[in-house]
């Protein structure tokens, strides 16, 4: 297993360095640059060729992509164009809300997913398992934003149950406000991750071994649990680190309803004032965490489920 984990970790690194080249040439495609936004409202274009100048932009871009991956190397990530303070910095001051938040969100997701999925399975076609899954399918289609206004109207507003916005409050000093973005991340995923659990553990269930664990005399509970469990954790485990990355955007949607001081406010506004060099690095964390959370997913599954054919 260690060679495997080793192979799958050199690729990750070569996904990560192709995806920091990407990045840069991507924002570097795009039209318009920040000197243009420091220059104001009809500037003169001397002015912006000389801001230009001063941020380095006028240089070459294989030069300029040089600089920033050898700065990268060495953990930095370069400097705001507009307030001038370190990327790094600025990540870090709305990182503290979004892993707060997106951590709760997956510490809640796994047991309530499996859960759910193995309730369902347990009488397939029961009066149970139907109505999980038009709840499932239901819920699944209701867009995060549609859903963050809702629980918005229904609860902040109507009912005044919980602070609808994090106007003028700390989130992590007052964590009631992360109720509701919590509920929002959370409604998707549940349902497609129990799903999957469902139609796993029923597949699990009709395998030879958990019959032959059934004639041995084992309890059912014990069958279902360390006999078919194992097996159908395996592709939820890859579909966890899909909902990781679909996390990552959207975050960024319930940041926005509920002024939530994260990293999706972060590039929002950063994108907004053409801070290139805090989209820069906030796409690249994006793309590192989306190849690191499918390597960790990797493994997980490979450990529950060993692949016939690869050498460990």
């Amino acid at each position: 297993m260690r060679n495997y984990l080793g192979r799958r970790a050199l690729l990750g690194l070569a996904q990560v360095l192709t995806l920091a080249v990407a990045v840069f040439l991507l924002v570097e495609a795009l039209p318009g640059d920040a000197a243009v936004a420091l220059a104001g409202d009809d500037p003169d274009p001397g002015r912006i060729e000389r801001i230009r100048a001063s941020l380095g932009l006028d240089r070459p871009i294989p030069e300029r992509l040089l600089d920033w991956l050898t700065a990268l190397a060495h953990g930095d990530l370069g400097t705001s164009v507009v307030s001038g303070r370190a990327v790094t910095d600025i990540i870090g001051a709305g990182l503290g809300v979004t892993a707060t938040l997106a951590g709760a969100t997956l510490v809640l997701l796994v047991p309530l997913a499996v859960g759910l999925g193995v309730l369902a399975a347990r009488r397939p076609g029961s009066r149970l398992d139907r109505g999980l899954t038009a709840v499932f399918i239901g819920l699944h289609a209701v867009p995060e934003f549609a859903l963050a206004i809702l629980l918005v109207a229904v609860f902040g507003i109507g009912l005044g149950w919980l602070p609808p916005t994090a106007v003028g409050v700390d989130p992590l000093l007052d964590p009631v406000v992360l109720l509701l973005p919590l509920v929002v991340l959370l409604a998707r995923p549940v349902c497609s991750i129990s799903r999957l659990v469902r139609a796993s553990m029923i597949t699990a269930n009709g395998a030879e071994y958990v019959r032959h664990a059934h004639r041995l005399g084992l309890s059912a509970r014990r069958v279902r649990l360390a006999h078919a469990l194992p097996n159908a954790l395996a592709p939820a485990a890859t579909q966890l680190a899909r909902t990781t990355d679909w996390l990552l955007g959207g975050v960024v949607v319930v940041e926005a309803v509920f002024v939530l001081p994260g990293v999706g406010t972060v590039l929002v506004d950063a994108v907004a004032a053409r801070d290139l060099p805090v989209v820069q690095g906030l796409a690249l964390l994006f793309a590192t965490t989306t190849v690191t959370v499918n390597l960790m997913a990797d493994a997980l599954s490979f450990r529950l489920a060993p692949r016939a054919g690869v050498g460990v």
